[in-house]
């Protein structure tokens, strides 16, 4: 639950800075005409309607189990944040490319240049707040892992979604603000165009990889390896089982992991013993584990050797 709310809260200072951004953006393009403020408009316009996707997506995951989901709805915040993904690539990528490609055509200057410098200045220092809270949460929950690697175990899409977003945005911005700078010392159009295709090839870019990394949680990602050696551990150190055969995971949510287990317990133990045992296997592996929510334990015969 505390993910979950941390996740609420750098969605809301997201969606707060993406829709600032967004108007400002927008009214300086009008008076400008510049492709790169387009373009940066509609990625901000994009970004915030991905903040209102993820949020819809924890609240769905919020409902309780029913009859026919039993496991509860854990996975639509992977579904949402693959529908963000598809977003990104879909519109703001297509859209800036679009901008970008149409401006190169039939490129025109840029009018009232200083109102994109301001803007874009003030936007960096909107997008520049929500990153950083973003990135501060990152960072508290990475433990020892780079960030990279954080980002490619880490099982709350919700947390790398905005991440993903507010970094792409702040080189947006980037670009936006050399294509602007690029065409004031040159002269020349094609500088706002080209600025605008780079834009939208970056937005590509990110959208790929959030699909690629929220994909396997979407299909069944397994739980991270240090909680499937700690499920391991409770069962093989009690007394009753004498062979831990199979420990299957996957996360049905960020903090809901299912468990089903394969063990071979003892042939000495009585039927009493065995369903003791049961109790106590999953009251140990809870304890350890909290975030494993569903636990299903099978007593099989150890399997022979090949």
């Amino acid at each position: 639950m505390a993910m979950t709310s941390s996740s609420k809260f750098i969605i809301h200072a997201a969606l707060a800075g993406n829709l600032l951004v967004a108007v400002t953006k927008f009214v300086a393009a009008y008076f400008t005409r510049s492709s790169a403020m387009i373009s940066e408009g509609i990625h901000s316009l994009v970004d915030t309607g991905n903040q209102v996707l993820l949020l819809w997506g924890l609240k769905q995951a919020e409902r309780p189990p029913e009859p026919d989901f039993p496991f509860g709805h854990g996975k639509e915040v992977y579904f949402w944040s693959f529908v963000v993904a598809v977003l990104i690539f879909a519109v703001g990528a297509g859209v800036s490319l679009y901008e970008g490609v149409l401006h190169i055509l039939e490129p025109a200057p840029i009018e009232n240049i200083l109102v994109n410098y301001i803007v874009l200045v003030c936007a960096m220092v909107f997008e520049g707040f929500a990153w950083f809270f973003a990135m501060r949460q990152l960072k508290q929950t990475k433990g020892d892992n780079g960030y990279f690697q954080a980002v490619r175990k880490g099982k709350d899409p919700t947390l790398f979604v905005v991440v993903f977003e507010d970094s792409a945005a702040m080189l947006g911005l980037l670009v936006a603000l050399a294509g602007n700078l690029l065409y004031e010392l040159t002269g020349n159009p094609y500088f706002d165009g080209g600025a605008s295709i780079v834009i939208g090839l970056l937005l590509g870019a990110t959208a790929i990889w959030l699909a690629y990394e929220t994909k396997g949680l979407l299909i069944g990602e397994r739980a991270a390896r240090h909680v499937i050696s700690g499920i391991t551990a409770v069962l093989a150190a009690h007394p009753v089982v004498s062979h831990v055969n199979e420990v299957l995971t996957m996360h049905l949510g960020p903090e809901d992991i299912l468990a089903n287990i394969s063990v071979d317990f003892d042939d000495a133990a009585n039927g009493a013993q065995i369903e003791k045992a049961l109790a106590e296997l999953e009251a140990g592996i809870t304890a350890r584990h909290p975030e494993v929510k569903k636990i299903y334990i099978k007593g099989q015969a150890r399997p022979l050797p090949a």
